[in-house]
């Protein structure tokens, strides 16, 4: 079993329920209040100051409009009924899988990418809690942070863009310095590792840093590792257990459904699905693509059913890699009620 990883993901704040899924508290709804975005600065005004050791102490006490109207601050204001909004569809939802869920429904509150990305590691990091595989946890980065690929001699190098740009500053050019800069990266030096077999041991206690390199090329473990967790996520949010396998190109004359992992690869997969030309520089932006078969075919609408899904994962023209994973939470052709 893998030591405690992903710590800033808040896994350990998080209860069950008699299903087993994750139950949000108190605890786990504080943790929002201690991030940098919610903590009152220098020249905060006392209510704010009061609203926030207020909800500290009882992060799910009811907040009126006239306690929010008191802030001085325009911009706090909206945080906080960002906050609060968000908060509210966690203790109505009770578990985060369906707080996730319920946040691509109609009338569902707008909340930022960064809550969304939240909620996906914390509920990555459940489905991974008895794998020792560090290249699936490595994957599943995929779901929750912006990577930035690389083609190197054939292969396909996904880094985290973050870690890449927080390493800009470092001195001395590690094993990726070279790859940033043909990559056209602005970076003075890098130091990363690619993950390997021989290094994947280390991945646990460095999960925070996010600062290994993953080799997304076909037939490498990256891609395997990717396929399993999406099973996985498929599985725990639709109900739908499903076999995921790579695949090379496309080929099948009966074609009939595809899901994008991203914006750029949906818009490639529809163009390619309706006979549109796509260029090869367009083309050469799919870095991944999937085959997905449901196991139970009558979970599937009825005109699909039994027929594979196709999955796409592709960068933008900037080498930045945005996955999209409640993709497969409102794409995939499930039948209503299943």
């Amino acid at each position: 079993m893998p030591e405690p990883f992903w710590i800033s993901s808040g896994y350990e704040l998080l209860d069950r329920d008699a299903s087993g899924r994750l139950e949000v508290g108190g605890d786990f709804i504080r943790a929002y209040l201690s991030r940098p975005e919610m903590l009152p600065p220098d020249e905060a005004c006392e209510n704010e100051r009061a609203l926030h050791a207020a909800l500290l102490t009882d992060p799910l006490r009811m907040v009126g409009d006239d306690e929010l109207d008191r802030l001085a601050d325009a911009d706090a204001r909206e945080n906080y009924a960002i906050f609060l909004r968000f908060r509210d569809h966690l203790k109505k939802s009770g578990t985060l899988e369906a707080a996730y869920v319920g946040l691509f429904q109609p009338e569902a509150p707008a909340v930022p990418a960064m809550f969304l990305d939240h909620l996906a590691a914390a509920i990555l990091r459940d489905l991974l809690k008895a794998s020792d595989d560090p290249f699936r946890a490595r994957a599943a980065e995929l779901f929750f942070r912006t990577q930035k690929a690389t083609i190197r001699e054939g292969s396909i190098l996904l880094a985290d863009e973050e870690t890449v740009e927080m390493l800009a500053a470092g001195q001395g050019f590690g094993s990726l310095g070279a790859l940033a800069a043909q990559a056209g990266t602005a970076l003075r030096s890098v130091d990363m590792d690619i993950l390997t077999k021989e290094n994947a041991g280390q991945y646990w206690k460095r999960s925070d840093r996010h600062d290994f390199v993953l080799d997304f090329s076909f037939t490498r473990p990256g891609q395997d590792a990717f396929a399993r967790v999406l099973e996985l996520w498929v599985e725990r949010l639709t109900g739908a257990a499903v076999q995921v396998q790579p695949v090379q190109t496309i080929r099948d004359e009966r074609w009939v459904w595809h899901v994008g992992l991203d914006a750029t690869a949906s818009a490639i997969m529809n163009d390619l699905y309706e006979g549109k030309p796509v260029d090869d520089d367009r083309l050469r932006q799919v870095l991944a693509l999937f085959r997905l078969e449901f196991r139970d075919p009558t979970l599937m609408l009825p005109r699909v059913a039994g027929r594979p899904v196709y999955l796409g994962l592709a960068m933008e023209k900037d080498g930045h890699v945005r996955m999209k994973p409640q993709n497969l939470v409102v794409n995939l052709p499930l039948r209503m009620g299943s």
